[in-house]
């Protein structure tokens, strides 16, 4: 199934955390928080301003971003729990180090 976002709302699939600390001891699933970054799987148009132009959204698909802890609606899509939040949730976009990038 494929779902499109509308206006200014997008999908995000949360990007699980790290299962231990730094200093090696796991981290139970019941002491574990919701991730607070996620993958953007899908966006909407965007929205329109009092003239009537288009708006397009500043994050694109694939990106990978930084959300507040109870932002959006998590929903579930086949058979995966994902969230749809407003662009406004998002509080920014994760570059990829020039590092990373050439390995």
């Amino acid at each position: 199934m494929t779902f499109r976002p509308l206006q200014d709302r997008i999908l995000v699939r949360r990007i699980d955390a790290q299962e231990k600390t730094g200093g090696g001891l796991i981290i139970p699933d019941s002491a574990k928080e919701k991730p607070q970054e996620g993958e953007v799987l899908a966006i909407g148009t965007g929205l329109r301003n009092d003239r009537g132009d288009l708006i397009p959204l500043e994050v694109s698909v694939g990106d990978r971003i930084l959300f507040g802890k109870w932002s959006g609606t998590e929903i579930r899509l086949d058979g995966e729990d994902l969230l749809i939040m407003k662009e406004s949730d998002v509080m920014g976009v994760l570059d990829t180090p020039a590092i990373a990038k050439a390995a």
